[in-house]
């Protein structure tokens, strides 16, 4: 079966699977043939802001960059942030063809707040004579990925994971080494940057380098651990 018929089976189950959450979860179909605009479907996509047409998320770009769905059939009760640092609870199935490639994700993001708001409101209720204390929701995680960011344009993806790999960096990008820079490109290719199209000019910019240099830096990155297998 080709692997677009095989998604297509998916499409219904994103809305049965939102009629039984209700209106404060989404559900997210990606295929991964079309990474820049991998959402194919989407219910209550008012929750993240994302729509049909829209890029895969970071979490996303980094499954298929470090294959954890060779080793994987999903992964479960992790965090994942709104553009606007809203918290939610996500779940990610992995949808694999018959060669075991991965050809799309379906994903279920559950927004936490009105449940913590709860939480707090009866712990502090219950703590009697205790001072309140800050009441944090911890997802336990399924798998050793960064946190999910889910932004919607492929601009944005990109964006989000270079700004959070560089914003704890003392050294400003003209002032760093050439290994330096080697490190933060390593660490954005096994996050999946450059599973995007303009991955490679958009880090270049950052890192005040040019494409030809991100290129060369990629390459040496794989013939490094190419040899390490």
């Amino acid at each position: 079966m080709q692997n677009t018929a095989v998604l297509q089976m998916y499409v219904p189950l994103v809305s049965f699977i939102a009629s039984i959450l209700g209106k404060h979860s989404e559900v997210v179909l990606h295929d991964l043939s079309q990474q820049e605009t991998s959402i194919i479907a989407i219910e209550n996509g008012h929750i993240s802001g994302r729509k049909v047409g829209d890029a895969p998320t970071n979490l996303v770009l980094q499954v298929l960059q470090d294959k954890t769905y060779l080793k994987k059939e999903f992964i479960a009760n992790y965090k994942a942030y709104g553009k606007n640092g809203k918290v939610f609870r996500s779940w990610s199935y992995f949808i694999k063809n018959q060669a075991n490639e991965l050809i799309g994700v379906l994903c279920v993001n559950s927004d936490v707040e009105h449940f913590e708001k709860a939480k707090e409101w009866i712990d502090s209720f219950l703590h009697i004579g205790e001072q309140p204390q800050e009441v944090e929701h911890t997802g336990r995680r399924d798998a050793e990925h960064l946190p999910e960011h889910l932004h919607g344009q492929a601009e944005d993806v990109l964006a989000s994971m270079i700004h959070h790999t560089m914003m704890d960096l003392p050294t400003p990008p003209e002032r760093m080494t050439v290994q330096e820079k080697m490190e933060i490109v390593k660490k954005l290719y096994h996050q999946g940057a450059f599973q995007l199209k303009g991955g490679v000019h958009a880090i270049s910019k950052q890192l005040k380098s040019s494409d030809p240099t991100i290129y060369r830096y990629l390459q040496k990155i794989k013939e490094e651990e190419k040899h390490l297998l």
